[in-house]
């Protein structure tokens, strides 16, 4: 959460937010010191450098700033001049008359330098002018910092004079309070190599006084590269296309937007259609230029041993020997000390790594066409892979060709067997246009299986594509049901886009039932996300598992019958049991055995509603093994989802958050629906990161999810953001988001709590925002269901909400008996996180009821748990807590209190100040950033008239007057 916008109404920002950073950055400099910011040419240094220096000055430091460049790189004191441009004439006065003359010349600003017009030649030599400037510049910014910090700000430091360096690290090394320094420095070879610089010319670090810390800026995510091209007015681009723009540009936002705008140009100017996975990108020139330049200090031996590998799809030494390039690691260190590959390993058989992943297609496109091909021959006739074989002779094809269309689907169904859809993918629909003219079923069965494949790999595009191509082409009713089988499968958690697709999918399945069961099974997935019935999503299911199994086939009578376990299981039906044991049961199909959809990822879920998390957990650890060596990105992605989820009830927080991260970085890799990994790292972030953090990924999940039109997932999206608000004690807005989540769940026909976890948060919620009575309605009802359905788990956070009834109604012996008791039957039940945060709840009911040493030895119970999860948000929370002696009553008495001129956040920054709590850890509790709290408290100090916390404590503490 932010602070509110000042930009005029329809606009916004055109940079990227990169809080992670920009959080790290303030929190160090706010207790004085320097940060230098590092990174290469592009990666956005100065952008995220300008937003520091702003947020900073709005919170009342005084920021100066200079940019060197490298013009100016031999200019004596230009950078201090740049830096000094705005002092005002009177901060001289503190001066003696020798040392405000030595300034003034120094800064041009003297009589004599002005009516000579010298340059800066005029400034101090060495010995005693010299430091008798250091000296005047010192006691100039003493004036400043007298009011307020003052923030030094070095862009591009590279670049910045000597001499003005020497007084910057003369301040830095004594370390004056009110005093810190933020600079940048580039990391690598600039775009142009005649303007590299020098790794650090100036001893950047040197420049920051104590405690220095250096802060790598890093590449954007392809969430954050997406969000770029959206604000920089891109073209929508699809999914799979930002993906590879992100890996193209390894993360470079400047990159990422030259390549969109030179692909732009040519899909908008020149009428080209959007590339696919297997096309090369436009590389403009301002890229390709300073590649071009790399490639071309290299000898010719070295150059066309790179035009092999850049050729080969997995390149090794040892493969570019067999091809003709007897000297391949000879001519390949070459190339590794010109910084266009990594350093080559011991193994001859590692794969060939180029540091910048647009050169292989430069060097290629800069490459006259014979010599690719004589590249692809010799890698052919080299390779031992039938996969790159494949991919090789293909390129020698000049038109259709039956013996080479065979050789590629063959290749084909070599990578789908070892795990690589998207090859597979590639290679299939290579092998559909070698096919001669005459064999169109062929044709089109081998465009299906790549569009398929294309699924599995997670490039819904190319399947999309592929799809669509068939159906204007293919009359046999299984062709053009496999194709709508695809066109939905595509659209991912989208299936709202797809509604005119169904009937027409049926009029062509023309009764055969084996077709219609493929249908029917996907209707399921559509009732339930998209008409947000489980009831009749259940009688899709239970039709397609029959119309499959009456006619032999298995996979989707499995992937059926897992549907209508899920949906029976939700509805709270005692048949659930019995129909997944029916989809586990032999004969096996391994597509639905490993499918995220399938009977044993559904496996887990009902373990969970057992409270078996331990068994839980085995199954998804098997799984994931399984989709890690060969299987779909989204079945990997929901397995890691679903993993995440059970580490956070087990109590290992930190290991969640690393799970859900990594599901959110094969969805966006992949292209796909964004919503459940979003979802997941907002779950992960609420439990053992931050809550700001959890906060902006549960409203990003709910942006996902209402985009999709996805009223699975949507719930679930506001039970996170729910959950996050009412920890951040924001009641009312998370009872109304929680309120919102049971009905549409509700509205689903959920009979079962243990599915979906709100009630017992619906219900503490209202609780602490005055609706006790519907909360208990909540909770009652819950604990039917859970009591005849045998779920303890449940049982037991219910318990801890019907304590917070009894504590909102003033009954506060009879909570804390209750959340005792909660406590006691969810560490039976396995459930630590959930324990701790019932043994804080307790703490603070006991200190409310008086008995500070049972609410203290509460606290430290819930301490120590949330210490073992390595539940960070919630350890700093519990600990001011336990050492708060007592909960202070805030607001404004009657008669008047220091709290009158406050706004809300004012208000409860400066109560948390009074208790004690550092800015972080107000910022964690109030679910504000830490920018937020400083800007606040700010505010606060100018309207008190404070100067310092102990003000703050003074005025808080006082008793109010009569």
């Amino acid at each position: 959460m932010t602070e509110p916008s000042t930009l005029p109404t329809g606009t916004r920002p055109l940079t990227v937010e990169r809080g992670g950073v920009r959080d790290t950055v303030r929190a160090h400099l706010s207790r004085g010191g320097g940060v230098l910011l590092t990174g290469p040419a592009g990666i956005g240094r100065t952008t995220l450098l300008s937003q520091l220096a702003a947020d900073l000055a709005g919170f009342g430091q005084t920021v100066m700033r200079c940019s060197p460049s490298p013009a100016e790189r031999n200019t004596p004191f230009i950078g201090l001049i740049d830096l000094l441009s705005d002092l005002p004439d009177t901060a001289l006065d503190v001066l003696a008359a020798h040392e405000r003359a030595v300034l003034e010349d120094t800064l041009l600003r003297s009589a004599r330098t002005l009516a000579s017009g010298s340059g800066t030649e005029g400034g101090p030599a060495a010995g005693r002018d010299a430091l008798v400037l250091r000296i005047a510049v010192r006691k100039v910014l003493a004036v400043l910092r007298g009011a307020g910090p003052l923030l030094l700000v070095v862009d591009d430091a590279q670049w910045l004079d000597q001499s003005t360096a020497d007084i910057l690290k003369y301040l830095a090394r004594r370390g004056d309070p009110g005093l810190s320094v933020l600079a940048t420095l580039r990391s690598g070879e600039g775009p142009e190599p005649s303007l590299a610089a020098p790794a650090d010319p100036v001893g950047a670090l040197e420049l920051c006084p104590r405690p220095v810390r250096r802060v790598v800026v890093p590449p954007m995510t392809a969430h954050e590269v997406a969000e770029l091209l959206e604000r920089h007015d891109h073209p929508s681009w699809p999914r799979a296309l930002v993906a590879r723009l992100h890996r193209m540009s390894g993360g470079n936002p400047r990159t990422a937007l030259e390549l969109s705008a030179a692909l732009d140009e040519r899909v908008r100017v020149e009428g080209a259609d959007v590339p696919d996975c297997a096309e090369p990108l436009p590389v403009p020139d301002s890229l390709r230029r300073p590649i071009l330049d790399r490639l071309g200090v290299l000898p010719a031996r070295a150059r066309h041993t790179l035009v092999v590998a850049a050729t080969a799809a997995r390149p090794t030494v040892e493969l570019l020997r067999r091809a003709g390039c007897p000297h391949a690691a000879a001519d390949l260190d070459v190339c590794a000390r010109q910084g266009i590959i990594r350093a080559l390993a011991a193994s001859d058989h590692d794969t060939i790594r180029f540091l910048d992943p647009l050169t292989p297609m430069v060097l290629c496109a800069e490459t006259p066409y014979e010599h690719l091909v004589d590249a692809h021959r010799a890698l052919a006739d080299a390779s031992d892979d039938p996969v790159e074989r494949a991919h090789h002779i293909a390129r020698l094809s000049a038109g259709p060709d039956q013996a080479v269309a065979t050789r590629l689907a063959a290749a084909a169904s070599a990578a789908r067997r070892r795990g690589a859809p998207r090859t597979a993918a590639r290679l299939g629909r290579l092998a559909a246009e070698y096919t001669p003219a005459g064999q169109a079923y062929v044709d089109v069965e081998r465009r299906l299986t790549a569009a398929e494949d294309g699924i599995e790999a997670g490039d819904l595009d190319f399947a999309r594509r592929l799809a669509h191509q068939v159906l204007g082409d293919a009359d046999r009713p299984a062709d053009r049901v496999r194709a709508w089988n695809v066109v939905i499968d595509s659209c991912g958690q989208a299936m709202a886009e797809i509604a005119d697709v169904f009937p027409e999918a049926v009029r062509d399945a023309a009764g055969d039932p084996e077709l219609l069961a493929q249908l029917h099974y996907r209707m399921s997935w559509r009732a339930w996300m998209v008409g947000g019935s489980a009831a009749r999503a259940r009688d899709h299911a239970v039709r397609a598992a029959r119309l499959a199994a009456g006619t032999g086939d298995r996979r989707t009578e499995l992937m059926a019958l897992t549907q209508q376990a899920s949906l029976e299981l939700f509805l709270g039906l005692p048949e659930a049991e019995t129909t997944l044991a029916a989809a586990l049961a032999a004969p096996h199909d391994p597509h639905a055995m490993t499918h995220h959809n399938g009977p044993l990822y559904l496996k887990h879920r009902f373990h969970l509603v057992h409270d078996e998390l331990d068994a839980a957990r085995a199954e998804l650890r098997t799984l994931v093994y399984r989709l890690r060596q060969r299987g779909s990105a989204d079945s990997l992605s929901q397995c890691l989802i679903g993993l995440a989820q059970v580490e956070i009830q087990r109590g290992r927080c930190r290991p969640a958050l690393t799970i859900a991260r990594q599901s959110l970085r094969i969805i966006e890799e992949a292209g796909l629906s964004q919503g459940p990994a979003w979802y997941a790292v907002s779950l992960a972030e609420t439990a053992g990161g931050s809550l700001s953090q959890a906060l902006t990924a549960a409203e990003t999940a709910g942006r996902h999810s209402e985009d999709d039109d996805d009223r699975l997932f949507l719930p679930r999206a506001l039970h996170a953001e729910g959950r996050i608000r009412l920890f951040a004690g924001q009641t009312g807005a998370a009872a109304e988001l929680l309120r919102r989540a049971g009905r549409l769940e509700t509205a689903q026909g959920q009979r079962d709590p243990a599915t979906r976890r709100w009630h017992a948060d619906l219900a503490e919620a209202l609780a602490a925002d005055g609706a006790p009575d519907e909360a208990a309605a909540v909770i009652a009802h819950a604990r039917d269901q859970a009591e005849r359905l045998g779920r303890p788990g449940v049982l037991a956070v219910l318990g801890r909400a019907a304590a917070a009834v009894d504590a909102s109604r003033g009954e506060l012996a009879l909570a804390a008996r209750k959340l005792e008791s909660a406590a006691v039957r969810l560490r039976v039940a396995g459930y630590p996180w959930e324990e701790a945060r019932t043994r804080a709840v307790l703490g603070r009911v006991l200190r409310r009821a008086g008995d500070e040493p049972g609410a203290r030895a509460a606290f430290a119970s819930a301490l120590r748990l949330f210490t073992r999860a390595d539940a960070r948000p919630w350890i700093a929370m519990t600990r001011a807590e336990r050492d708060r002696a007592e909960d202070i009553t805030f607001g404004p008495p009657e008669g008047g209190s220091w709290s009158d001129p406050l706004t809300t956040t004012e208000r409860s920054v400066v109560a948390r100040v009074a208790q004690g709590a550092t800015n972080r850890e107000i910022a964690t509790g109030l679910v504000l950033s830490v920018k937020t709290v400083e800007a606040a408290l700010t505010r606060a100090y100018r309207k008190l008239g404070a100067k310092s916390r102990v003000d703050i404590t003074r005025m808080v503490m006082a008793p109010p007057t009569s």
